[in-house]
């Protein structure tokens, strides 16, 4: 026998007392944070689809069910079958869940019914985060990143490729029809011009030649019965004729004819090919996000089909504007943003622009010797911005970008693992994006709590 005294050691010991959820992680545990700021949240508009309807077993409360949502997206967790399990595992899921474990789809069903109003709530953390004072808009940094969408890059086809399948798919269907054609006349020399072959014997078919002219006769019976109580017998629909509404010959619309490398997805239309970070084509969608350089809040965010990224800085700085009420004192972008006429609007409404004409190496930039002298008098906008990124001063303000959005795609798609949408449809996964952006600043303003 070991002489050795443990601590007391009993797996299957019953709790003489109900066990309190508050005791089972840490005062400040994350969890207890996360719970405290959705029930401030205004939920009404989830809320209202529930109280409309009366009837039924009661449903999840929905607070709960966000609790729990976004936690999980917090924690890296986005499969509904994964949160489930972490429901019946992980201590913290069931403290944020008060042990109800609502099973996969019901969380999957949840999340695509709710998508618009919990996308909503990004905007209401925003909001917080200004109370806060971790939204301040001297200096925002502007980026896109490449995210794959929940389809295969195989499953898309280019209009060229649709157009020679098609004939191939026709010429296999003549195929098959001319080697049908000469089954039948080869079965017609065997059995007979008027036999298949697989007739039944002549009793069963008078059997079924009697049971037919019963049923016949019964449906008539039927009918005129129907006809004698006044019940008028349904019509088909008459099928509409060439001509328009007012009698005239509708007018032929133009064809439009789609380019030949124009690609369509047949698992997720909206999606599109696009280039990533690693120079690798990938079937996903450009997620865009507007951060903070000084807290790494994400103050604006959205979602596009578009690879593109110059044509979305005025839309992001606009929602900007929307989301906290004020412009920012500088925006820096890379050279993908840059156009003669994003800068200019940025100039009009007052806000310095840090966007370089053309993509410049790390080393490149350090290398570069400031310029001396005055600016040529007629220098364009583009001679313009690039001789000012090239100052030391507006070098080091355009650095901030690097230092604050770059880290802030590294922290969602590496440290929290979201490398792919789950939902499909371009509204479907702008809203899974929000709600990712959301728990980020959740997380961020978390961190801000801590530390104070």
């Amino acid at each position: 026998m070991s002489k050795k005294t443990y601590r007391p050691y009993e797996p299957n010991q019953l709790l003489l007392l109900p066990p309190a959820l508050q005791d089972w992680l840490p005062h400040d545990h994350f969890a207890y944070f996360l719970s405290d700021v959705v029930d401030s949240l205004d939920l009404s508009q989830i809320e209202q689809t529930y109280e409309r309807e009366l009837r039924g077993y009661p449903p999840y409360h929905p607070r709960m069910m966000v609790k729990v949502l976004l936690y999980a997206y917090c924690n890296g967790v986005y499969s509904s079958r994964k949160i489930e399990r972490r429901l019946q595992e992980d201590v913290a899921f069931r403290v944020l869940a008060a042990n109800n474990q609502p099973d996969f789809r019901t969380i999957s069903d949840f999340r695509k019914r709710h998508l618009k109003a919990l996308s909503d709530l990004f905007l209401q953390v925003v909001k917080i985060c200004k109370k806060a004072g971790l939204v301040r808009l001297g200096h925002v940094a502007l980026d896109g990143t490449k995210i794959k969408a929940n389809a295969s890059k195989h499953k898309a086809m280019s209009d060229s490729r649709m157009v020679e399948e098609e004939q191939r798919l026709k010429a296999e269907i003549a195929e098959l029809l001319q080697k049908a054609e000469q089954a039948d006349q080869a079965e017609d020399h065997r059995f007979g011009p008027h036999r298949r072959g697989d007739e039944l014997p002549e009793e069963l078919r008078f059997r079924e030649r009697r049971l037919a002219k019963i049923q016949e006769a019964k449906a008539a019976l039927e009918a005129e019965a129907r006809l004698r109580a006044g019940a008028d017998e349904h019509e088909p629909p008459e099928e509409p004729g060439p001509k328009g509404p007012k009698g005239g010959r509708r007018r032929k619309r133009p064809k439009a004819e789609p380019a030949p490398t124009a690609q369509r997805n047949f698992t997720d239309p909206d999606s599109r090919i696009m280039k990533g970070s690693d120079k690798q084509f990938i079937q996903g969608y450009n997620a865009q996000a507007v951060v903070d350089a000084d807290t790494q809040i994400v103050v604006a965010a959205a979602v596009t089909n578009q690879a593109a990224d110059a044509p979305h800085l005025i839309p992001m700085m606009e929602q900007v504007e929307t989301n906290v009420d004020e412009m920012p004192e500088e925006v820096s972008a890379d050279a993908g943003y840059f156009s003669e006429q994003n800068v200019q609007w940025l100039l009009q409404r007052r806000i310095n622009p840090y966007i370089p004409p053309e993509k410049q190496r790390h080393s490149e930039r350090r290398r570069a010797k400031s310029p001396r002298g005055p600016i040529p008098k007629g220098a364009t906008l583009r001679d313009r911005m690039r001789r000012k990124l090239q100052l030391k001063r507006h070098a080091e303000r355009y650095r901030k970008r690097e230092q604050s959005i770059e880290p802030v795609f590294g922290q969602i798609k590496e440290a929290r693992g979201f490398r792919q949408f789950h939902l499909r449809g371009l509204e479907a996964v702008n809203g899974e994006w929000l709600l990712v952006c959301l728990c980020h600043n959740l997380l961020k303003l978390y961190a801000f709590s801590q530390a104070a």
